[in-house]
């Protein structure tokens, strides 16, 4: 038997998700088994499956210890490296400057040295947290940036503040900027642009058109021309759409390649302009901008923070 009392973190969890986390090896038949024979119990009696956990909760478990994790005195992110840019921190979150080439989660060929992995190091060497003390929670990133491009990176530190961010990100009540550089230069140094696009699954491309057709997704891409020089153009770009690959295949398709982007630009190209093997793109601002109730975050409601050093930036200098 084992015995859980639910803290702040995992208060609001379905009792089954909570019992996926806390018993990882338990198979999701024998849990609802176990459910409807009171091996598992909410403060002492039966409950369904569909329960809402409330703080100071106890769920006891009368279960084989081999559907347990065993807990570990040392924990995998504790080999991640020390190396973190953080643009902002306070008690709920983390604003984090990841540089290009680094994952923001683990794959199946990098498990240990993930931006994820190296803000759990660093808040467990602070701290603030500790996998022994939490049931199922985890410092998490609210957003994911692909690894061959940088910029601004959201960690939660709490999961009332996971909740809240993944609500703003999807409902788009948040406002970031990109910079990017593109090959060539825009007769319109300022505009709106609105696209059509269907992903290739297989080769995890996007397909742009110029007219909608069925089953097609509209794109629509904001952008500035800031500065050009040598037939490269550095440029602001708003998300309107939130499309797959959407700057760098509408840029593409525009007649426009992101520089040193090798799977919709030209690798001559890239070559001629000094070989870069990333596209040059970079999630450099972010503002926020809550439109509804943000409870426990809503003090960052109409802050911008911006990313210091976009490594790209000099070619302009």
């Amino acid at each position: 038997m084992r015995t859980f009392t639910i803290g702040k973190n995992d208060a609001t969890k379905r009792l089954d998700k909570f019992i996926q986390k806390a018993a990882p090896m338990l198979p999701k038949n024998l849990m609802y088994k176990y459910i409807r024979l009171k091996r598992i119990k909410v403060n002492g009696k039966k409950s369904d499956i569909s329960f809402k956990l409330k703080e100071g909760d106890v769920v006891d478990m009368y279960i084989n210890d081999e559907f347990f994790e065993a807990q570990e005195d040392k924990y995998d992110f504790l080999k991640a490296p020390d190396k973190l840019d953080i643009i902002y921190e306070d008690e709920n979150i983390m604003l984090l400057n990841k540089k290009a080439g680094v994952l923001s989660h683990p794959d199946e060929g990098e498990y240990v040295d993930t931006l994820i992995t190296r803000v759990q190091k660093y808040l467990y060497e602070k701290g603030e947290y500790n996998p022994r003390e939490e049931n199922s929670f985890a410092p998490a990133l609210a957003n994911r940036i692909d690894r061959n491009t940088g910029g601004i990176v959201i960690a939660a530190k709490n999961a009332e503040s996971l909740r809240i961010l993944n609500e703003k990100i999807k409902n788009r009540e948040m406002d970031k900027r990109y910079l990017c550089v593109i090959v060539g230069c825009p007769k319109q140094k300022k505009d709106t642009v609105t696209a059509y696009m269907i992903k290739d699954e297989n080769k995890n491309k996007v397909r742009v058109y110029n007219k909608p057709f069925e089953g097609g997704k509209t794109m629509t891409t904001g952008y500035e021309v800031l500065d050009t020089k040598d037939g490269l153009s550095l440029v602001e770009v708003q998300l309107l759409t939130g499309r797959t690959h959407q700057i760098r295949a509408h840029f593409a398709h525009m007649g426009y390649p992101l520089l040193g982007d090798g799977k919709y630009g030209r690798n001559e190209t890239n070559k001629q302009f000094g070989g870069y093997k990333k596209q040059l793109l970079y999630s450099y601002k972010l503002t926020f901008e809550f439109t509804t109730d943000a409870g426990i975050l809503s003090y960052l409601n109409g802050k911008t923070f911006e990313a210091d050093e976009v490594w790209f930036r000099e070619l302009f200098d």
